[in-house]
């Protein structure tokens, strides 16, 4: 199993695809909206038509893809309830 407490990385491509390492929990997505939490603090991802392709537990990567309008990190420090996701990836 790879270590999630590494890095935290993000490649937008084409405000289409983002592609992220580093998360280690995912609170609540919809098609506009995608909030996550990563080794950096909150990650909230705004855009249309949004939807989670690619999640793999063991290794904390992520792909997003729909129409990519904003990236906005929160709270470094914000510490969260994890959810089923979170406790997956213990």
């Amino acid at each position: 199993m790879a270590d999630i407490t590494g890095s935290h990385s993000m490649i937008l491509e084409d405000r289409s695809r983002l592609e992220l390492t580093g998360i280690t929990d995912v609170d609540r997505f919809d098609e506009q909206e995608i909030e996550l939490f990563t080794r950096m603090g909150e990650l909230t991802v705004k855009g249309t038509g949004l939807h989670i392709n690619e999640m793999s537990v063991g290794s904390g990567k992520l792909t997003v893809e729909g129409d990519i309008s904003a990236v906005i990190y929160g709270d470094k420090d914000r510490k969260k309830k994890p959810t089923l996701f979170g406790r997956l990836m213990r």
